[in-house]
């Protein structure tokens, strides 16, 4: 982690970052560190909203609203580590026991759709809720519409293993026991908050990863008016790769494999630099290498893991290499 104190020649960065789940969780909880510090005076989460499965399903289909449950976990991972914001960070994510129709229901969810029938007004309903959990940055969505994730998969046939079937649905697809070619989004191309396309013409640095890639991470990337607003942007892009690979969306995967499915789906995004984790890369790191020089990036091999073997992203450690690579004069 950086001192707090930037140097004269040094100012805050303006930080966008996208994606959705445990892995923008992850990410920003990292971030989040940094505005404490002093290094990031600007945080702005850009979330997956085509979940459609759990609480985030249920409320998705009985209200016709974007679903709540990535959103819902951005707000938390900015919330402050004081008593209000661990606190509310709890409420945040409480989910409902029992037997009946709340079972599975997450506090936050509800709140969040409570705010957007109120309001009327997916973006400034989430500022509200940052308003009062305190959070450290800013949450909005990748779309104003709720998306569909469709995706072309190899080997669900096993009397024709080379034939492409669609499977549809973010679970689905995420559960998928074949091998995803590509995907695609239903609407292709949505409505996108001109607070979107602000905060990222507007950043320093926007951050992909990590993620579920084919469903939280790549989505992005498939949205025409988010997608120009990253090929445009003066921001240097950073992309962390995730730990290991996911079953059913990036089984056999190694890190290389990773940024090549990226750059298929984007070919025309530039990225700065490439994270990855010391010990994830291991005997793939002469071919990650390879990959990374092709796209013209910088790699930055750290210590991001979390120290007890979780495949998992430690939050102060990542948050030290985003600061080293933030405050680096030479990116």
């Amino acid at each position: 982690m950086s001192s707090g104190h930037l140097g004269a020649d040094q100012r805050a960065q303006a930080v966008v970052a996208l994606g959705g789940g445990h892995g923008l969780h992850a990410s920003l909880s990292a971030l989040r560190h940094l505005v404490d510090d002093l290094t990031v005076d600007e945080l702005t989460a850009v979330v997956t909203v085509a979940d459609n499965g759990g609480s985030s399903g249920r409320l998705r289909g009985e209200f016709g609203v974007l679903p709540p449950g990535d959103l819902r976990m951005a707000l938390a991972a900015l919330c402050g580590d004081d008593e209000w914001g661990a606190t509310w960070a709890r409420v945040l994510q409480h989910r409902f026991a029992g037997d009946g129709e709340m079972r599975g229901h997450v506090v936050g969810n509800l709140l969040i759709v409570g705010l957007w029938e109120l309001l009327g007004d997916h973006v400034d309903a989430l500022d509200w809720v940052g308003r009062l959990l305190g959070a450290k940055g800013r949450v909005l969505p990748m779309a104003m519409t709720p998306m569909d994730i469709t995706a072309e998969v190899r080997g669900l046939r096993p009397d024709r293993p080379d034939r492409l079937t669609s499977v549809h649905g973010q679970v689905e697809v995420a559960t998928t026991g074949g091998v995803i070619t590509s995907i695609a989004l239903v609407p292709p191309d949505p409505e996108v908050s001109p607070a979107v396309v602000d905060a990222i013409a507007q950043a320093d640095w926007v951050v992909l990863g990590p993620g579920s890639w084919f469903t939280s991470v790549l989505p992005h990337l498939l949205v025409p008016r988010l997608r120009e607003a990253l090929v445009t942007t003066a921001a240097r892009l950073v992309v962390v790769l995730n730990l290991e690979e996911q079953a059913g969306e990036t089984g056999g995967f190694g890190p290389a494999d990773h940024l090549a499915v990226l750059a298929e789906h984007a070919p025309d995004l530039g990225i700065d630099v490439v994270v990855a984790d010391r010990r994830s890369v291991a005997d793939g790191l002469g071919e990650l290498e390879d990959t990374v020089a092709a796209l013209g990036a910088r790699l930055v091999v750290d210590d991001v893991a979390a120290g007890d073997g979780a495949p998992r992203h430690d939050p102060v450690k990542l948050a030290a290499a985003y600061a080293r690579i933030f405050e680096a004069s030479d990116c």
